[in-house]
């Protein structure tokens, strides 16, 4: 016997097949889409075949969903292009579109918790300030690799690498996508924390309790 996969996960994996393949129908820069989508053709199998040795929680689901949306309108139609932030330019009165740092801000807020929740439930880490502390430590070291490899792309691709990096002119791109990462961990920590805590509990025992029915 194995643990059941939840409706949760099924739903999540269903909806981002669907998803991925409306945007792919006709994006604004194809090769932009591919890249800006990869992760989540990444994160997909992990999600689905690592859920008999480790599942995650539903909140991590649902964020590693609305995060993966994220990613899939920054594909479609390249972040400098996307409407919700010619949007939110108009209400902020701002002079670019922001929308990237929305993808920024999730790339901060999911990972800190997916590194919150190994850490407790691995048991590898003890005391809830140092857990916070190395998830934060994580969210930095992803988003400083990111921008590595736009640093790669735009080096390999030249002005073909525009769409995908979507300075839009910026030149504090970098220093300020890597902040709304460090924003948005900070956010999940200070907002998440409890009820993620709750998550793991139930879903702990679920998996102890599995474990001790026969097979």
């Amino acid at each position: 016997m194995h643990i059941q996969r939840s409706t949760v996960l099924i739903a999540v994996n269903i909806a981002l097949i669907l998803l991925l393949a409306y945007s792919g129908w006709h994006p604004y820069d194809r090769i932009t889409w591919i890249m800006e989508v990869f992760p989540i053709l990444i994160a997909m199998p992990i999600m689905w075949f690592s859920y008999r040795k480790f599942p995650l929680t539903d909140l991590l689901y649902v964020c590693i969903f609305l995060h993966a949306v994220v990613l899939i309108a920054g594909g479609a139609y390249s972040y400098a292009r996307v409407p919700l932030g010619f949007q939110i330019a108009d209400l902020f009165h701002l002079t670019r579109n922001p929308y990237d740092k929305i993808g920024h801000l999730f790339q901060g807020f999911v990972p800190a918790l997916v590194a919150r929740e190994i850490f407790i439930r691995r048991e590898c880490v003890r005391g809830k300030k140092m857990i916070s502390f190395l998830a934060i430590c994580v969210v930095m070291m992803i988003s400083a690799s990111y921008e590595l490899i736009e640093w790669g792309a735009a080096v390999a691709l030249g002005q073909g690498a525009d769409e995908f990096l979507g300075t839009q002119g910026d030149p504090w791109d970098t220093q300020s996508d890597m902040l709304f990462a460090l924003i948005g961990a900070v956010l999940a920590l200070l907002f998440f924390s409890r009820f993620h805590d709750r998550q793991i509990k139930r879903l702990s025992n679920r998996v102890r309790n599995h474990s001790a029915q026969p097979v």
